[in-house]
């Protein structure tokens, strides 16, 4: 379990990371049409951050408990 939450983490940055090329390449274009995108950038690395805090706590949680 603990390694899909691993991987999970790292599917919001690849989320982000896309984000983050379409913001680049429609800015030029169309401002308008990347504030979406800007959304899902932000709320990626958010999730991220909060997911890596939140598995980091059990880990840490599990290995307390067992000793």
């Amino acid at each position: 379990m603990i390694k899909i939450l691993r991987y999970t983490e790292y599917l919001y940055l690849a989320v982000a990371a896309l984000s983050i090329y379409k913001i680049a390449t429609l800015w030029s274009v169309n401002p308008k049409d990347t504030y979406i995108f800007i959304m899902f950038a932000v709320v990626s690395v958010g999730m991220f951050i909060f997911r890596r805090r939140y598995r980091k706590r059990f880990e840490q949680h599990k290995k307390d408990n067992k000793q």
